[in-house]
Parts: structure tokens; sequence; C-alpha cells
């Protein structure tokens, strides 16, 4: 229900009940500007889009923080999404009414994520921008499916462009070197990796019952990995991906080296491979002991300084032996084989020869009229 009346004083009051029965009202010096509200409110409330008003005045990081308990998130990744809001979003958004938020104030935001900030933060790379925005929009858009907001602010933000580098895998050399100056209890862990292209939490989450080391297709099952939770604690979670979860044959090589492994350390049938002090190995704890080993390895930013280097080390391999697109992708667990072409594309031997010969072998041999029945004859001039 809603009213227009006039005032002794001259001014106009509009108001309207909600749904819940609550009223609202404003006031204003021309009956039109009152007609007008009362309009647009009812018309909001016909196409639901209508929000109260006074909704929009909880603070983003008020809302963002319910929105966050309420997500469906893999440990990891509930905590990689706070770190993100806490150290990047709300120093800036936090104390802002979600309805004060304009298109421009994200666009600041944005912008000032890509600049250095004397004595303080450093300006973060244009992919973990992208990623920072992506949580900020989520939250938005989630306050206008509540009824929080009646439209959202990330609307045609520019972000920076990523430029993605191509991918160096390490040289062998640099992958025994890694093998030589990690711990001794790591030292199979590093030819695991390089022998099939596992992701780190895969191999840290790796038991004695998923190797198969015996017969002639030695193979290792991945069906989980170790995460790392609040606490320092450790637990079992689900593969990255649904296509994360494979088989993947064990080189001779990587035989050997478990074997080894397996004889220098007591492993339970059902025990994790990879521990330290008997313990599941944390990705903290984990860091610690690889950083030294990448450095005197001599890996760089452009091989990849994590066990990810040797993720890619394992595809070059695959690649450079003939292996199709759907092979490695089913190897490193790829969702999919464009996945494995944008990041190993260029590795694929260049084709520049074998696409002369092609068109040679055909196009350049010696013909009659009979050999093109269609055009009675190719001519080039």
């Amino acid at each position: 229900m809603a009213s227009i009346k006039q005032r002794t004083d001259g001014v106009w009051r509009a108001r309207y009940r909600d749904a819940a029965g609550k009223e609202h009202a404003r006031h204003f010096k021309l009956k039109r500007d009152a007609q007008r509200w009362i309009d647009e409110v009812t018309a909001s409330v016909v196409t639901g889009q209508y929000v109260d008003p006074k909704a929009s005045r909880l603070t983003f990081r008020e809302y963002a923080e319910t929105w966050l308990s309420a997500q469906v998130h893999r440990d990891a990744t509930a905590t990689l999404y706070r770190g993100h809001l806490e150290r990047h979003a709300y120093p800036v958004l936090g104390d802002l009414p979600l309805g004060s938020v304009l298109r421009t104030t994200v666009q600041g935001w944005v912008k000032g994520l890509t600049v250095d900030v004397d004595g303080g933060r450093r300006a973060l790379s244009p992919a973990t921008v992208g990623v920072v925005y992506t949580v900020v929009a989520s939250v938005f858009r989630a306050a206008v499916r509540d009824r929080k907001l009646a439209a959202t602010p990330c609307d045609g933000i520019a972000l920076p462009e990523v430029s993605k580098a191509r991918v160096h895998p390490p040289t062998t050399a640099q992958v025994d070197a890694l093998a030589e100056h990690v711990p001794e209890q790591l030292r199979a862990a590093v030819i695991l990796a390089a022998g099939t292209g596992m992701r780190q939490g895969e191999i840290l989450g790796l038991t004695r019952d998923r190797l198969r080391l015996l017969g002639k297709n030695p193979a290792v099952t991945v069906d989980r990995q170790l995460v790392t939770k609040t606490k320092g604690e450790t637990a079992f979670a689900p593969p990255k991906t649904s296509a994360s979860v494979r088989t993947i044959p064990l080189p001779h090589v990587v035989v050997a080296a478990m074997n080894d492994h397996l004889a220098r350390y007591d492993v339970a049938d059902d025990g994790l491979l990879f521990t330290i002090d008997g313990k599941g190995i944390t990705r903290q704890r984990f860091g610690h002991l690889w950083r030294p080993a990448a450095a005197a390895a001599g890996l760089t930013a452009a091989t990849g300084t994590g066990v990810h280097a040797l993720r890619h080390y394992y595809a070059s391999l695959l690649i450079r032996y003939g292996e199709s697109v759907k092979t490695v992708q089913g190897r490193l667990g790829h969702k999919s084989a464009t996945e494995t072409l944008d990041t190993y594309g260029h590795m694929w031997a260049d084709s520049d020869d074998r696409t002369r010969d092609a068109v040679d072998s055909i196009l350049g041999a010696p013909r009659d009229s009979a050999d093109c029945p269609r055009t009675g004859g190719l001519s080039l001039s």
C-alpha cells in the first residue's frame, strides 16, 4: 500500500509498506517527485527487483563474512578466499555500506592493487588481481541475489591484462640437483614428481597401498591429496578436480626410487610415503624444506621454483617422445585438452618442415590433367 500526502509545511510525504509490513517514507518538495519515487518502488516490487533501502547499509565486510561462512568450499579454498578478502579487499571496501559502492569505486580499488604502496603493500600480479577481483565480484553478485542490492557495481570493470609466459621446464641436471639437495626422506618424492607429473598435494597424500610396484605394469593411483587445515593439521581431501583421479604408469626409474625409499623407511601398508617425524607434511613445512633445494638447483621464475616445475618437466618428456595431447592431458589430470594445449602447446615439435613436405608431395609432384578431374588440371598462373 502506498500513499502521498502534503504536510502543513507544504512538503509532500510519500510512504509505502513492504511485504513484511514495514513502513518506508520519504519527503519531497514537489508532488511529482514523490509520485515518481512511489512509481519506481512499485515497479521494482512488480518486477521482483525491490530492495529494502536499509539492506544496502550493511557494510561490505559484514556481508562478505556472512557469504564466506555459507559457501561450500574446501578448506584450502576457504582459507585462500579469506586471505584475499582480509589482505586486499577489506582495507579499502570493508567499511563501506554495500549501497555506497559504485562501479568507479571498484575500478579504483582494482587499480590500487596494481600499484606499490610506499613502505607497505607491493603491487599484485595481473593474474592475482584477477583472482582477488573474482572473489569480490562473487560477494556483490550474491548481495544482488539476496536483495541487498539492486545491481552489482562489478559491471564493466577493466582488469590488468594477463600475459601468460611460456612454460620452460627445468633440465634433467636441475632435477638431479633437486634430488641431491632436498632432505633424504624427500629424494624419492623428487623422482616421483619428475616421473609422473603428480601435484604436490597428491605426492604428499600418497599412501603405500596406492602404489603397484610389482608385475609388468607398475602404476600409481591418484584419488586424493593431502591438504593443510587450520592449526597445522593435515587431512585427506579429494583431488583438485574429478579429472585428477587417474592411474599413472610408473617408469622403472621411479619404481627403483620407490623401492629404495620403502627399504629405508618403515611405511605401513596404508601409511603415508613421505612424512616428517611420522606426521603428514604441511604445505608450509614442505616449502621450508623445498625452497633451499630449489635455489641450489638453480630453479628460477622462468622454470618455476615449486614442485610444479617437475610437473612441467614430466609433460615435456611426454611431448618430446611423441605422446598425444589426450595422453598428456590424462597423465596430468587436466580437465580438458584445451588446458593442456594452452600450457604446453608450444612444446610440440615445430611442424613447418612437415607442412612443406606434405604440400610439396602432392602439389609439387608431377601430374597430368587426369590427377585433377574436378578442375581439369591445377594452374597457379
